[in-house]
């Protein structure tokens, strides 16, 4: 075999060998329950948890609570198997966030009555839904 051969089955070989690490680190959906099961094993390693936001009956958002100085803050959210968690973000509350129709935290427990997401993902309305079209003799 040509030495050009070995170096590139030796490149494909460390390529395979960084994909299938990735692999590992992938994260799946989880709930809140499963979240706190991680914490009671002490597994603090960030899961995606994904829900909405808490509204009333009215559909206001409720349980936002914002730091004196607006860097971080708390909000209440409902995972999709019905779970309320309190939750704590270390930044400013980002733009539209009241508006969103999903959230995904992305953080774990620190304790059992605190979820601590490190980031925040979410899916606003979009302005590009579609709406009705009323046109003349239709």
């Amino acid at each position: 075999m040509k030495k050009g051969h070995i170096v590139g089955l030796g490149i494909i070989a460390i390529a395979i060998v960084i994909i299938v690490s990735m692999l590992g680190d992938a994260s799946t959906y989880e709930s809140f329950t499963t979240a706190r099961a991680m914490l009671e094993r002490g597994d603090d390693k960030a899961i995606h948890v994904v829900g909405e936001l808490k509204k009333s009956p009215a559909g206001q958002v409720e349980g936002i609570e914002v730091s004196e100085g607006k860097t971080s803050f708390y909000f209440m959210m409902v995972d999709n198997d019905g779970t309320e968690q309190r939750v704590f973000y270390n930044q400013p509350v980002p733009a539209d966030f009241q508006r969103s129709e999903q959230v995904v935290v992305i953080g774990s427990y620190r304790n059992p009555e605190l979820f601590v997401a490190d980031k925040i993902l979410m899916k606003c309305p979009s302005k590009y839904q579609e709406n009705e079209v009323n046109t003349a003799g239709m």
